[in-house]
């Protein structure tokens, strides 16, 4: 079975061919600036490059430009579009509506796209590749949702809803939804295939580190705690985003600054975190070089990322009542040793003890165990694969319905 998977924003489509048969991606690309000016770039498994600047007005061209490149006789990886069995998009945010992958009809569309108000920067786009996806593809071709928040919807009430009062929850749904729950789900199975230990006997605390970053609590398999909440701005500190603060700190300087509600979301998603702190980058590594050169607030947010990632892998262990594994992943969490370092030298009260030239080969796509032979806790890095992950639940949920 061949598996398309689609990621889909604004501005860019990401995508996958994936053959399930031995789990090989095919072929893998992105198409940028949808919109704008237009990028492609295309890479089959045998190694063929397609890169071009070119226009792409909307996300139909996009697909049209995709389907003819893999098809195509050069850059192509399949003979026929037929090929393809089924198409996977990743939806960020489903709330307690979907609590499993869905396949896509009218209806489906509808409630995504009704959901906007949580996920305005994603379900919109979603909405529009799905619909693109729709018109380039024969009928024929069943296109699968899965959300990013479906893997979260096993966190226990007590776990799940905020102080406020009871009927913001019934009339809004105002509750912690949880997001990177494809990433999750994928390295909690992973590092149960790596140790051959059975995913139901652990307690796993698993951190995607990246310009997003969140940490979950995943006891036998199932989340029971995380820590981005209705919207991805809660929980670790981020790129640019504020992560936890007090929320009297938003009154406060709408009050005293004037900001309309749009101004406040603009600061607290794309000028508060790493960014915000340090005023070199949202970038860890460009952070830490400046740290390391002296400047005091890059040091600042260098520690504060470090301590934030602490005490939400504490928070996680706790509502577990145990830990059995850290597990690291997501673009710095699986390629930056250092913060790995500073974070887990800072856990010693769980017993932790990191092999200092273990971890520091553990990158660029490297996997394994990076803590010593004394740590009572072991630490993985684990690779994550979202796109592998929403091929395997679109196959399994086509298969089941047939």
């Amino acid at each position: 079975m061949k598996i398309l998977v689609i990621n889909a924003g604004s501005s860019s489509l990401k995508y996958q061919l994936i053959d399930m048969n031995n789990n090989q991606t095919l072929v893998k690309g992105i198409c940028e600036r949808i919109g704008i000016d237009g990028f492609v770039s295309h890479r089959t498994c045998n190694d063929q490059l397609f890169e071009s600047n070119m226009k792409i007005k909307s996300h139909i061209d996009a697909f049209h430009i995709i389907a003819a490149l893999l098809i195509d006789k050069k850059y192509g990886i399949i003979e026929n579009l037929n090929e393809i069995d089924a198409i996977g998009h990743r939806v960020v945010q489903g709330t307690d509506q979907f609590k499993e992958p869905v396949i896509i009809t009218d209806d489906v569309l509808k409630e995504i796209y009704l959901l906007s108000p949580l996920a305005p920067l994603h379900n919109p786009a979603h909405v529009q590749a799905i619909k693109a996806s729709e018109e380039t593809f024969d009928n024929s071709i069943p296109q699968v949702a899965v959300f990013d928040t479906s893997f979260h919807q096993t966190i226990p009430q007590k776990a799940y809803m905020y102080g406020l009062p009871y009927e913001t929850y019934e009339k809004y749904g105002i509750r912690k939804y949880g997001f990177h729950g494809i990433s999750h789900k994928y390295v909690s199975t992973r590092f149960a295939e790596l140790t051959n230990k059975p995913l139901q006997s652990l307690k796993l605390v698993s951190c995607h580190l990246g310009n997003g970053s969140s940490i979950c609590a995943i006891d036998q398999g199932k989340s029971v705690e995380t820590t981005m909440g209705l919207t991805p701005l809660d929980g670790v500190l981020m790129g640019t985003r504020s992560g936890s603060i007090d929320p009297s700190c938003i009154t406060f300087l709408m009050e005293k600054m004037n900001y309309s509600p749009q101004e406040m979301y603009k600061i607290l998603n794309k000028k508060s975190g790493l960014l915000g702190i340090s005023g070199v980058s949202n970038d860890y590594r460009d952070i830490k070089n400046a740290a390391d050169l002296g400047n005091e607030r890059a040091k600042l947010a260098v520690d504060m990322l470090s301590h934030s990632i602490r005490k939400n892998i504490a928070s996680c262990a706790v509502a577990m009542d145990s830990m059995d594994a850290i597990i690291f992943t997501g673009g710095i969490g699986e390629n930056c040793n250092i913060l790995r370092k500073l974070v887990c030298d800072n856990l010693k009260i769980f017993g932790i003890d990191i092999n200092d030239s273990t971890n520091a080969e553990t990158i660029n796509g490297k996997e394994g165990i990076i803590s010593s032979k004394n740590s009572k806790i072991p630490v993985c890095v684990i690779t994550t694969n979202e796109e592998l992950m929403i091929a395997k639940y679109t196959m399994s949920l086509i298969r089941n319905n047939k």
